[in-house]
């Protein structure tokens, strides 16, 4: 059965522990899914600018036995007029699988809807589901039992962290939040976050004050402050952030085991200090590199 992932929320917690036994499977053997997506073409359509999921969901299906084809916007009829379910429509025609990278969320569900085949969010403006996989690889690889993790979020309240507060407490962790006044995750994602927390005993808060989240955490993160299409705020977001700084500071009022992560691409000396995301708490380049492995079992799960 073809299944779609657009968001985290999509996922039962069964689910979701399945895919993270699969991605740890994976990483041990990568020999084990060698042909998993064997004469699968999958496409890959990145509307803004990537790096590693561009990279990773291009060696995963390549390394799966399948065949990637990496699109960016301007060169697909998208750029011209046509209409995102046109484009899936047609698309379901040639590949067995369509990977985007887009903006509102509206054009993920949209694509899905018109689509026959699996559709996964690699990024939108409201969840990033791939990155969430990842994380909480990487969090159970070093921490081990998530419900007995708390993890700190600083920063602005993005698409990385509706994905982690979803992903988080799907999975029974305490998730903390600490963003400048009206840059807080949506209203109806802490609803729904802690709708979830209450099912599985986690917790989920969203504050102003970065001590109310970093005291004692396991785990530190944070994210650019200027998310792609508001670069234009940077500089006017930079003052009001400054505060929320992942630092050496910060790391000091954590559990003296914590691990500091961050999705990438950094700014240091921004929403982190080149010394804490160079430390020996920091899990950054495990975390990219978890991206592949998550990826791959994600890919191989959507065919069934």
């Amino acid at each position: 059965m073809d299944r779609d992932l657009l968001s985290i929320d999509d996922l039962a917690p069964e689910e979701l522990w399945h895919l993270l036994d699969e991605a740890d499977a994976v990483k041990r053997d990568p020999s084990s899914f060698g042909g998993r997506l064997e004469s699968k073409q999958v496409a890959l359509i990145f509307e803004k600018p990537s790096t590693r999921t561009r990279v990773s969901f291009e060696a995963a299906v390549t390394s799966m036995g399948g065949h990637a084809i990496v699109l960016r916007g301007d060169e697909l009829q998208l750029g011209r007029g046509e209409t995102i379910e046109d484009t899936g429509t047609v698309l379901s025609r040639y590949v067995d699988a369509i990977v985007v990278r887009t903006f509102g969320q509206d054009r993920v569900e949209r694509l899905a809807e018109a689509a026959s085949v699996p559709v996964i969010n690699a990024l939108s403006d409201f969840e990033h589901p791939c990155q969430c996989l990842a994380d909480l690889q990487t969090i159970r690889e070093k921490r081990g039992d998530l419900a007995a993790t708390s993890l700190a979020y600083l920063g602005d309240g993005n698409n990385v962290v509706h994905s982690l507060m979803f992903g988080g407490v799907k999975l029974g962790m305490d998730v903390r939040v600490a963003c400048p006044e009206g840059y807080e995750p949506y209203p109806q994602v802490l609803d729904r976050s802690k709708e979830i927390a209450a099912e599985t005993r986690a917790r989920v808060v969203v504050t102003n004050v970065v001590a109310e989240a970093a005291i004692g955490a396991n785990v530190l993160y944070t994210d650019v402050w200027a998310s792609m299409g508001k670069e234009s705020e940077s500089e006017a977001r930079s003052a009001l952030f400054n505060h929320y700084q992942l630092n050496a500071d910060v790391v000091s009022q954590a559990d003296p085991d914590c691990i500091v992560m961050h999705c990438l691409p950094a700014h240091r000396g921004e929403e982190i200090t080149a010394d804490v995301m160079d430390g020996p708490r920091s899990v950054v380049w495990d975390q990219a590199e978890n991206r592949l492995h998550s990826q791959k079992a994600l890919l191989a799960w959507l065919f069934g």
